[in-house]
């Protein structure tokens, strides 16, 4: 009969894991530990496509636990990259807190959705899973005695290359990697933000600008900047002409423009220099003005 079965316990074992993933993630003293990653790798590589598959399919019949298994992975592999693509249309950006947000979200809404779905259907007919009895019971259908020895090994497989996908995703994940060297060039409007630039300028009078710099070259780094108007250089503070930055420092200055002739579309250009190329700018910015002449 409909409507009378327990809450599934895969449901809320998924919903569980879940919120635990989060609190592991967002508290500070706890995101520091292994147990994070280890957390992590189902929610980015399981409960997605569990959660999703279990939505679609509440009944017993229709798919086995392995295939259950499989095509949650590749589900989830599927799923995250599209939360993401659709995270950098927005103003959160692909960011840890807002994908783990929409993740946790989505996975909790399926659950309940799927768990609609089962209360909707007679107990003997529901899909369920019993966590104690759900690692045997996957050996099993692994194993299939009663298949053709051409399944088995499909089976096995795979299962192998689910083991393989997981074991990858942990080691990168884990196991350190010295990152690229790169260096951050930004500039930032005069409240600090990258909007409300200072485009509309009257001659001899200054706007301003915050030029961002943020060393991540795995060494210390000599930087040389020129800003130019319309390929004529501007006069530079000696701070942020010569700048010498640590390894993961950044540095945030203001700058004040001050265009000496009047024009429309003028291209206002930020050029960064680094010590092995003097000559060819090692990063680049670029902003158009319109400068008005003095009323």
């Amino acid at each position: 009969m409909a409507g009378n079965q327990k809450f599934p316990s895969d449901l809320l074992f998924v919903v569980g894991l879940v919120v635990l993933t989060d609190i592991f993630v967002l508290i500070p003293v706890l995101s520091e530990s292994f147990i994070r990653t280890v957390l992590g790798l189902p929610l980015v590589l399981f409960l997605p496509g569990y959660a999703l598959i279990a939505m679609l399919f509440p009944t017993k019949t229709g798919l086995e636990g392995i295939e259950r298994a499989a095509l949650s992975v590749g589900i989830s592999v599927a799923i995250v990259p599209l939360i993401g693509l659709v995270l950098s249309n927005t103003s959160f950006g692909i960011r840890e807190g807002p994908l783990l947000v929409s993740l946790s979200v989505f996975i909790i809404l399926a659950c309940a959705a799927a768990y609609v779905r089962r209360m909707q259907l007679p107990e003997d007919k529901t899909f369920g899973i019993s966590l104690k009895a759900s690692a045997s019971s996957l050996l099993v259908e692994v194993l299939g005695k009663t298949e053709s020895s051409t399944e088995k090994t499909l089976r096995i497989f795979l299962a192998l290359s689910i083991l393989a996908l997981v074991g990858t995703v942990a080691y990168v994940a884990i196991v350190p990697h010295e990152q690229e060297p790169f260096t951050e060039f930004y500039i930032l409007g005069p409240e600090g933000t990258a909007d409300n630039y200072t485009t509309e300028y009257v001659q001899g009078e200054s706007g301003t600008v915050i030029i961002g710099i943020a060393n991540h070259e795995n060494r210390a780094v000599n930087y040389t900047m020129d800003v130019r108007l319309e390929n004529k250089s501007l006069q530079l503070p000696e701070n942020l002409k010569h700048i010498k930055l640590e390894d993961n420092t950044t540095l945030e200055e203001p700058l004040e423009i001050t265009p000496s002739f009047e024009g429309e579309n003028l291209e206002l250009e930020f050029l960064l220099f680094n010590e092995p190329e003097e000559d060819v700018p090692y990063r680049d910015l670029r902003l158009w003005i319109n400068v008005t002449r003095e009323a």
